[in-house]
């Protein structure tokens, strides 16, 4: 009896199979044939991403990480070491504030559809912002700041009672995934929310960090406007926590691949803050052994002329070019194309600052990280800031130099770029 049960199921599975027409689709998006043989089933029609704009490939290589020149601190946290990186995009320029408006301006609409309304329902039951109306959304009228009451400064905090948004309601909703977690051996078959976080994260920059970093200085024009006046548009964002950085490539990434799957395209890799060995290879520009971007051993060209903006001599802030920072694309890029990586303002990246980390870290893509929680000691929530900026010495703008800043802090010096893990030539179909 059971083996004629076996029989009926297995002549049952060879009906159901020899009655279906199609198999799956290859990878050029075709129906797969019915004949026996094997053709692989692609897990999306076609793969047509262009290059993504604003970025640049960074083709993989080999070189020492590390000071290209002496320690003068002696502090041996960067002890020279031969490394390997594999290839990945990008920005050619520091995250400007054009940029990062785009993001507070997404979330800043997405709060405000919420509490106007205009939401629509999805066939899996959820509830997703309308943004076709979203899009409609008069700021400045007096019909939809009374909707928007919740999002406006209160009566108390207001100048001349005019009603503003109030900054600190800008706050991003991020969900990831810690893999690094989920890897570990003693959390195989742990459920998968065991691994999600989820957490709230207020993403306006704080202008007020223009005064906060500079005692007994006169910085308040920048606190003003600095974020906010279009003729600093294309400068790079300052006042950004490392967790504002993250939460901007998470949504950036959820923004790109929104839209792909509307088109019923394949989904991307995330963007994020590079690691601090990507951006020393990326900053040195294939020159491995150089102290500077462009090469060196000196901070100006054979006319005599500055390549970065930075705290030149004892403190002569405007002699090359800018008294602050400048527009993220000034002077001349790296052989590789990027512009600023030495100078302008420092740049997050996602690697823990632990002085020893050269020691142990591997030879192929090394990079050690800590999702630090609140409840963590600020040892652990230092974060590996490279490059330099507009008011450090020339020292900070070699490759090879490490400094750090806690996670949760912002200044007005430090900005970020992003980098995405893409392979180099993206043609239609491959």
């Amino acid at each position: 009896m059971k083996n004629s049960s076996l029989t009926i199921i297995a002549v049952i599975a060879i009906t159901c199979m020899s009655g279906c027409k199609m198999l799956g689709k290859n990878k050029k998006g075709k129906d797969l044939p019915n004949d026996g043989q094997l053709y692989g089933v692609s897990p999306a029609k076609s793969w047509t991403l262009p290059k993504p704009p604003g970025m640049v490939y960074i083709p993989p290589g080999t070189f020492h990480m590390g000071p290209s020149d002496e320690d003068v601190n002696f502090a041996y946290t960067a002890r020279n070491k031969q490394v390997s990186i594999s290839g990945f995009w990008m920005d050619a320029t520091e995250i400007t504030n054009n940029e990062f408006r785009q993001f507070t301006n997404w979330v800043r609409d997405s709060i405000a559809a919420k509490q106007m309304g205009y939401i629509k329902q999805a066939p899996d039951g959820n509830e997703y912002i309308d943004w076709k109306k979203a899009k409609t959304i008069k700021w400045g009228d007096k019909a939809t700041m009374e909707k928007i009451d919740a999002m406006i400064l209160t009566p108390d905090n207001r100048i001349f009672n005019k009603k503003e948004l109030d900054p600190m309601k800008l706050i991003y909703h991020s969900e990831t995934f810690d893999y690094k977690e989920a890897a570990r051996r003693e959390n195989a078959g742990v459920q998968r929310s065991k691994f999600i976080v989820k957490k709230d994260i207020p993403i306006y920059p704080d202008s007020l960090c223009w005064v906060r970093d500079f005692a007994y200085a006169y910085n308040e024009p920048m606190a003003k406007k600095y974020y906010s006046h279009p003729a600093y548009g294309n400068y790079p964002v300052v006042g950004v926590s490392w967790k504002q950085a993250t939460a901007f490539c998470e949504w950036r990434t959820q923004y790109l691949n929104g839209f792909l799957e509307s088109k019923n395209r394949a989904t991307e890799s995330d963007f994020r803050l590079p690691t601090e060995a990507q951006w020393e290879y990326a900053a040195r520009g294939g020159r491995s052994q150089a102290p500077y971007p462009w090469g060196g051993p000196y901070l100006r060209n054979k006319k005599g002329c500055l390549l970065a903006n930075f705290k030149p001599g004892r403190g002569n802030y405007p002699e090359d070019g800018g008294f602050y920072t400048v527009r993220a694309d000034a002077y001349w890029p790296n052989d590789f194309g990027l512009y600023n990586m030495a100078g302008n303002v420092a740049e997050w990246t996602s690697s823990l600052y632990y002085e020893g980390g050269y020691s142990f870290q591997h030879d192929m893509n090394p990079d050690i990280r800590w999702n630090a929680k609140e409840t963590d000691p600020p040892r652990m929530k230092r974060k590996v800031i490279r490059g330099g900026s507009w008011k450090d010495v020339g020292y900070f703008l070699q490759t090879g130099t490490r400094n750090y800043e806690y996670q949760d802090t912002t200044k007005s010096y430090i900005g970020f770029r992003c980098v995405i893990d893409l392979p180099p030539v993206m043609r239609k179909g491959k």
